[in-house]
């Protein structure tokens, strides 16, 4: 399936790798990457974040250094406002347009949020999305089935034509401190998955096909899964897709 314009062709598993979103200290993305990727890794297929919240001569810096190394996709994001360094400009579809005309051969993404206002994301989409050649979103689940559907069909409603990519957070365990920090970042069905977890007594790989199964419902087929297990991820991931078929 050809997507993101010309520039990219979708074929198989792709890895995202985030940013420091909040602007902590921490080892950078790409020199990770770098420094660690084996020579029989496909860099096309590793599609690294860049948030704004570095300074913008190193965000400019980054895109051109990312390419040059053979990773020609970044999906490019604000980052928090309220905690961390300031962001480098206001909005991250500002940076993706100075990132575009420096490097016109990056693919490059967006990111939407299906919990906010669905008509507010979908026209911001709609205004400042379309120099991008697909979106993110942010995590959902079969628990937020019906934002999913709302943020759908707003996005139908106002023409948005590039591909979508939705977000599936792989919880592992309903701790109290882990719901509490995660919801921090979105709205969280903690009572829920609860339920999943202690009544129902599912496996986390069971959870996260039910959200699976809950977006293709909806007619979604581009999905990303967040939060796997590093150690096993290709076998967590098969047993998803068997349990999501």
């Amino acid at each position: 399936t050809t997507l993101f314009r010309s520039r990219l062709t979708l074929a198989g598993s792709h890895v995202f790798i985030t940013d420091s979103a909040v602007g902590q200290p921490e080892e950078e993305n790409l020199r990770h990457l770098v420094t660690n990727l084996g020579p029989d890794a496909h860099r096309t297929r590793i599609i690294p974040f860049l948030t704004c919240k570095h300074p913008l001569e190193y965000c400019l810096r980054y895109s051109k250094r990312a390419y040059a190394h053979g990773f020609h996709t970044l999906v490019i994001l604000g980052g928090d406002r309220h905690e961390g360094a300031p962001r480098c400009v206001e909005h991250a579809y500002q940076l993706r347009g100075m990132i575009r005309e420096l490097v016109p051969e990056m693919a490059l993404g967006g990111w939407a949020n299906p919990h906010g206002n669905p008509a507010e994301q979908a026209r911001d989409l709609s205004q400042h999305g379309s120099d991008a050649d697909f979106f993110l979103t942010q995590v959902v689940s079969h628990h937020s089935d019906s934002a999913v559907a709302r943020f759908l069909e707003e996005s139908e409603r106002g023409g948005i034509k590039i591909p979508g990519i939705f977000g599936v957070f792989y919880y592992r365990s309903a701790k109290p401190r882990t719901l509490e920090t995660l919801h921090r970042i979105y709205p969280m069905p903690e009572r829920e998955l609860r339920a999943e977890f202690e009544s129902e007594k599912l496996h986390p790989d069971e959870i996260c096909a039910r959200s699976i199964r809950a977006l293709r419902l909806l007619g979604i087929r581009r999905i990303y899964v967040s939060n796997l297990p590093i150690a096993d991820a290709p076998a967590r991931l098969a047993r998803i897709a068997q349990l999501s078929a």
